[in-house]
């Protein structure tokens, strides 16, 4: 008895939060994470930006589909944690291959191969760990059905051509395969998917939030490591962290409680597609433009650091200048989306930010970084103090 009570999947409550092993299931995303940004400050280039950005998507997928599970299964009980496990495992062998999965170097596996097989099995093991945690549920069985034949068969047979190719033909056809996967969500629909618990489910992607907004913090120590600690690292530093901050603010003080509210007054299909649209679709690019934001946190900061290399006076150049304002201006963005979603208004503060920072990188491009860097700092709380005056009114 005892025995078959460890197999076995634990459905989860409406009053379900997250479990100490979601978070340690998500340390592993961490890592994953700090790799992309490595994978794109390693050549700073428009086209590793891009395809930092469909590294990010593919591992978001990853993460968000045992977000789902374990909104219904709980994580820490039964069979569950084992396969959190093994996900863990592949995970980890993804986030090791990043860094050469556009520029694969001689010896040892074909790491972009690695990075895609890695990739479908944890694609499998969600949809099969999903099939058995309701035998019984027929329309869970018909949405998992579709899902594998439209949103994960194609997509991966792309990624596995995509992975015989190098630079642009190979980041082309894997962006195809995330737009087919994220097209194939909205076409096998909501039915047959649930939320069982609201909390749970904000809680999660909280969580995740707050994973990338550490990385840009670790960033912001990365681009100084090695260097002597002068009074601008020191200012720049500072100004970096209440970037950082000013974006945790928006996110935890402004966005985070009305969306699971409103989460929460739904039931059945609508608050399946309410999850999908606000915490699926609309906190990828949240996450995007805190990881592009680090990208330019850590490269301002090197540039700070290295005197032998960089006055004072010289500006960020190329992707870099736009990434350090324009990971802000799609964090802001996102999150005017999801305000609007949640039945919150339309935010002109966020969104006339939002534009602004996005197309602030030539501007960047003229200024001294540490300059471009202060200004950010004032900035984001400025679009703060906007938006908490006007939000409502429009």
């Amino acid at each position: 008895m005892a025995r078959s009570e460890h197999r076995r999947m634990v459905a989860t409550e409406d009053g379900h939060r997250v479990t100490p092993a979601e978070l340690f299931f998500d340390l592993v995303f961490v890592y994953a994470i700090t790799q992309v940004t490595a994978l794109m400050a390693a050549d700073a280039s428009p086209l590793r930006l891009l395809g930092g950005m469909v590294v990010l998507a593919l591992l978001w997928w990853c993460w968000c589909s045992f977000a789902w599970l374990g909104n219904v299964v709980r994580a820490d009980s039964g069979a569950m944690f084992g396969v959190l496990v093994a996900v863990m495992a592949v995970v980890l062998a993804v986030s090791l291959t990043v860094p050469d999965v556009y520029a694969d170097a001689p010896g040892g596996l074909p790491t972009p191969l690695v990075f895609v097989l890695c990739y479908g099995a944890v694609r499998i093991l969600h949809l099969i760990t999903y099939w058995i945690s309701d035998p019984a549920d027929e329309a869970l069985h018909a949405t998992l059905r579709r899902t594998a034949l439209l949103s994960v068969a194609p997509p991966f047979a792309l990624l596995l051509i995509g992975s015989a190719f190098t630079g642009l033909t190979q980041i082309l056809i894997w962006l195809g395969a995330v737009l087919i996967d994220y097209l194939g969500i909205y076409v096998t629909g909501s039915s047959g998917w649930r939320v069982a618990s609201p909390g749970h489910f904000a809680e999660r992607h909280g969580l995740i939030v707050i994973i990338a907004l550490g990385e840009s913090i670790v960033a912001i120590g990365v681009g100084v490591s090695g260097y002597t600690i002068t009074a601008p690292v020191l200012l720049a530093s500072t100004a970096g962290l209440l970037v950082v901050a000013g974006l945790w603010r928006l996110y935890f003080r402004r966005l985070a409680d009305p969306a699971e509210h409103h989460l929460a007054t739904l039931d059945g299909d609508d608050r399946t597609r309410l999850a999908r649209d606000v915490y699926t679709f609309l906190h990828l690019p949240l996450v995007a433009g805190v990881v592009i934001t680090a990208l330019g946190l850590k490269k301002a900061l090197q540039q700070v650091a290295d005197t032998t290399k960089y006055d004072l006076s010289e500006p960020l150049h190329g992707v870099v200048a736009w990434a350090l304002t324009g990971g802000v201006g799609i964090f802001l963005l996102a999150t005017a989306a999801i305000l609007l979603r949640t039945g919150g208004g339309r935010s002109v503060a966020l969104l006339a930010g939002g534009v602004i920072l996005l197309c602030a990188g030539p501007v960047v491009a003229l200024v001294p970084a540490l300059l471009a860097l202060a200004v950010l700092a004032a900035a984001v709380p400025g679009v703060l103090v906007l938006h908490g005056r006007t939000a409502g009114r429009v």
